[in-house]
């Protein structure tokens, strides 16, 4: 049986090769692989070693075995994947980005299967039978008001179940549009403050708590890539006023010097002990990764949630600090790897954190 249960959306992800632009590479050749937030999750803690399932619903035709044959490659249990005759298999393109150009992506996803789907077409009393955890995200219940009650229904059943319920907010702004007339952070607000009361540890980077909970860390500023890193213990109080269910708060602290160099760590915030973590550290005090010549930072936030939640089940990392430092380092690996699942394993990760970042090789 699974130890972790993943939850959401995968795609077809087309990207040009290289840096190349759509305009560049089409018509032309195009590099096809399969990505979503909650199946990146999935990918990165089978790779990490831990037993994870991944349930999503699917269209029944040959694009969907490819889709589930990739992931049971990687080891992820795909048996309470949804198959229906409705919806289609959605797709995003991705642009990386380089220096002061930005990646960007445009999505194809409207009609998609799990849009469609009703959340009564889940059996999640099977999935999860044996699982001690579910993960989901803020970007399933983004594409309709069927995958949003979905949504709902897995984490109500989960926390019925006695797993722990860990939520990546991950706000979309270009997918929040499926009620009329409701303003896209509005809605997303709303649709996120009834799925929050079932989660016992939250993540979010350092604009999704502005974006879906109107709560600011401080002057932070992302568009200018400012963090200030001492304003996120309060932020976390005040998200823990509101959901006081939450037992941990997770805030990745993302300074984007260009598209080529970002600067990386995080924050591990433990309510019952009111006392919050910051990796990766030099000398005790808080020094983030400076990561340049970045590869594909496309699901570095994914790498991040999968391993802080690894970390945390895991005897290796026997307290927040420790855990919070291998999510860091595996986030960090994360944007050296092209595509969106972060093929790094376990002692790759546990030799960054014990301080072998010089990319020598390995022989």
């Amino acid at each position: 049986m699974p130890d972790f249960v993943t939850f959401g959306e995968i795609m077809m992800r087309m990207a040009p090769p290289g840096f190349l632009r759509l305009g560049q590479t089409l018509p032309g050749k195009i590099d096809v692989t399969f990505a979503g937030a909650e199946a990146n999750v999935a990918a990165s803690l089978s790779m990490l070693g831990a037993d994870a399932a991944y349930v999503t619903a699917l269209p029944d035709n040959p694009l969907t075995d490819a889709c589930l044959n990739t992931l049971r490659g990687l080891g992820i249990n795909t048996s309470h994947v949804v198959r229906r005759s409705e919806g289609r298999l959605g797709i995003y393109y991705v642009e990386c980005g380089a220096n002061q150009r930005p990646s960007r992506v445009t999505y194809d996803r409207d009609g998609s299967s799990i849009s469609l789907a009703a959340a009564s077409e889940y059996n999640w009393s099977d999935a999860f039978n044996g699982a001690k955890s579910l993960h989901v995200s803020g970007i399933t219940p983004a594409l309709s008001e069927s995958a949003a009650e979905a949504t709902l229904a897995a984490v109500q059943a989960a926390q019925s179940a006695g797993l722990q319920v860990s939520c990546d907010l991950n706000y979309r702004a270009k997918l929040w549009n499926w009620k009329p007339g409701t303003d896209r952070k509005t809605l997303a607000g709303e649709t996120m403050d009834r799925i929050l009361p079932y989660v016992d540890v939250l993540i979010a980077n350092e604009a999704d708590c502005g974006d879906v909970l109107g709560i600011h860390a401080g002057d932070s500023n992302v568009e200018s890539g400012s963090v200030e890193v001492e304003a996120y213990p309060d932020v976390a109080r005040q998200v823990v006023s509101r959901y006081p269910n939450v037992k941990l708060i997770a805030t990745t602290l993302r300074e984007s010097v260009s598209a080529s160099h970002n600067n990386w760590g995080a924050m591990l915030f433990d309510v019952a002990e009111d006392s919050a973590s910051f990796a990766p550290l030099s000398n005790g005090q808080y020094q983030p990764y400076e990561i340049r010549n970045i590869v594909d930072r496309v699901g570095g936030g994914d790498a991040f949630a999968a391993g802080l939640l690894f970390a945390l089940s895991h005897d290796d990392y026997p307290d927040n600090q420790t855990a919070l430092q291998f999510a860091c380092a595996s986030s960090c690996l994360a944007h050296s790897i092209l595509g969106d699942f972060n093929f790094s394993n376990k002692a790759e990760v546990d030799a960054l954190m014990g301080g072998s970042g010089s990319g020598r090789v390995v022989r």
